[in-house]
């Protein structure tokens, strides 16, 4: 089967439909241009040669893919975060870029395989809420679930039970940042996917409650509160671990050693030690409940 094959085959044989998409209007078909860019976030860490095979498996597929490392050290079996860089970091990418996602314990079983057209951009992830969060807010999104039947036209025969990132994912990220396949042509629309992992902040009157999401090399505790969630805050406070943070505009605006808070690159909740760890200091891990408050009185 020829590169055209691949392009047009669709759902019903008809690439010219419209899929609808309840809520979502309707996806046509017509092709995003594809960059060429592929970013790679898993929980593979950095010990054996995991990552680098899928890197080959894709660059055997597309040589002139640009293939971008975006974190490998994402705790084992921890789907939130690597949706949350992801959700976070795809938009410094090209559009027409494809992100795959793979922390994946379920792999070899029933769950199924997502691939998402949003925003310009495709993800590949399975569907075990890793792209949950995103995808409840992504009203413009479309979303497929991989027809198990296109992998034999996509040429991927017999993948292994345990290593679906090298014989499943990394073809099919190629296939798309290649162009000679589609999200329509290889998947089944669906409005339904596995729930997330963490519930969005909860915010009412003067006061938004998240949950820690990661932690960085520096020990700062990254939060799923968005910087717009406390805009009509006046003297936002931070509460977690029993301690009381203030709001700083920056690391440096504190003295070495005492805690802070503040809005960090990627628009969110952080909460640092100046000069030291915060995590270790207050003994906090992923999941671990920030509440913020307005310190004015009303």
């Amino acid at each position: 089967m020829g590169e055209a094959d691949l392009w047009t085959t669709a759902p019903g044989g008809n690439f010219d439909s419209l899929i609808e998409f309840p809520n979502r209007g309707s996806y046509g078909s017509k092709p995003m241009q594809p960059s060429g860019v592929i970013t790679i976030t898993t929980d593979f860490g950095h010990k054996g040669p995991f990552a680098a095979v899928m890197k080959g498996v894709i660059l055997s597929r597309f040589p002139d893919a640009r293939v971008i490392d975006l974190a490998h050290d994402i705790p084992a079996q921890w789907p939130p975060e690597a949706g949350f860089w992801v959700s976070r970091a795809y938009k410094y990418f090209p559009r027409g870029s494809v992100h795959l996602a793979i922390v994946d314990p379920g792999v070899g079983t029933e769950r199924d395989i997502l691939i998402v057209d949003y925003d310009g951009h495709w993800f590949l992830a399975p569907d075990n809420g890793l792209l949950a969060l995103m995808l409840d807010q992504a009203a413009d999104g479309h979303v497929f679930k991989l027809d198990i039947e296109a992998l034999g036209r996509l040429g991927i025969e017999q993948p292994s039970m345990t290593f679906h990132g090298r014989d499943i994912f990394a073809p099919i990220a190629a296939e798309l940042a290649a162009g000679r396949t589609t999200p329509v042509a290889i998947g089944k629309a669906t409005t339904e996917w596995a729930p997330a992992w963490l519930d969005n902040p909860e915010a009412t009157a003067g006061k938004v409650t998240g949950v820690i999401v990661t932690l960085d090399s520096f020990g700062n505790l990254i939060s799923n509160i968005d910087q717009a969630l406390l805009l009509e805050m006046k003297e936002p406070v931070v509460r977690a671990a029993g301690h009381t943070i203030e709001m700083r505009a920056t690391y440096g605006r504190a003295r070495p050693g005492d805690y802070l808070a503040l809005i960090n690159s990627f628009g969110v909740l952080e909460i640092a030690r100046a000069e030291g760890n915060a995590a270790d200091g207050l003994g906090i891990e992923r999941g671990a409940p920030v509440t913020v408050t307005d310190g004015v009185k009303t």
